[in-house]
């Protein structure tokens, strides 16, 4: 009776999971097909977790415990969840018993808020704006490959956020942390939005230069030089905090004046 409350209260470390991290991160890829309003990423997150329960041989009540502690409110950025699942698999090896890791519950409650927030700056806000605006200047100058452009630029960049976080997550447990400040992301987003608004004069520039107004035609090298002003300038009313709609509002007022004064 003793041997077997031992095995009971066996931390997982103690047991040998040959395959099983990389079959999580392999599932870990799906944890936004499952996404619902309830409990938003919990079925993925259980989901990635299931190749560690089938391997501890745990009882009924044990496995219970877990993916009920998994099955709980989870939403990050998904490029970032493979950084947590990692980590979270980590801690559930190292300090699991009875199907209970304070450790882990935590450690998903800490990660989850800041890491959807940087992963939103700098994936939405930043990289694929960035990314969109190289492959439409390039699609308008005529070149075929634009969309592929656009993909080689965007996606090794996630791919490597999910494999670098769950590589290190796994190795580190709760040290991935380090790993986040190492890459400073903020620092990193508002780099690539200034290169995105010089990406977006040229592309305004290149558009210009395709369907020119006569207008535009005339006065030449100062109206696009004026036309680039006003899109640094709307990145600075965008920067100091004035809602985007009412710039639109007023922009698209502007629009109609200029139009119809020139036409």
């Amino acid at each position: 009776m003793e041997k077997g409350a031992s095995q009971v209260n066996e931390p997982v470390g103690s047991k040998k999971l040959n395959g099983v991290p990389v079959r999580v991160f392999l599932r870990s890829l799906l944890i936004q097909s499952s996404l619902n309003f309830w409990r938003m990423q919990n079925l993925g997150f259980a989901y990635s977790l299931i190749p560690l329960v089938r391997k501890l041989g745990q009882n009924r009540q044990q496995v219970s415990n877990m993916l009920t502690r998994h099955l709980r409110i989870f939403n990050t950025h998904p490029y970032m969840s493979g950084a947590v699942i990692g980590s979270v698999l980590k801690l559930e090896e190292d300090f699991c018993k009875d199907g209970n890791c304070p450790e882990a519950d935590k450690l998903k409650k800490v990660l989850t808020g800041p890491y959807a927030a940087m992963g939103d700056s700098f994936f939405w806000g930043s990289l694929q704006p960035f990314s969109a605006i190289v492959g439409v200047a390039m699609a308008i100058k005529g070149f075929l490959a634009a969309p592929l452009i656009f993909l080689l630029i965007y996606n090794p960049v996630p791919v490597w956020f999910r494999v670098k976080g769950f590589i290190d997550g796994y190795s580190k447990g709760k040290g991935w942390v380090d790993f986040i400040g190492m890459m400073n992301m903020p620092r990193m987003s508002r780099k690539i939005r200034w290169m995105s608004v010089i990406f977006l004069g040229i592309l305004a520039y290149i558009i210009s230069a395709v369907h020119s107004h006569p207008c535009v035609s005339h006065f030449g090298i100062p109206a696009k030089i004026f036309m680039l002003v006003i899109i640094v300038l709307c990145f600075f009313v965008i920067q100091s905090g004035i809602s985007q709609i009412n710039i639109l509002y007023v922009a698209a007022f502007l629009f109609f004046v200029i139009t119809t004064v020139m036409a």
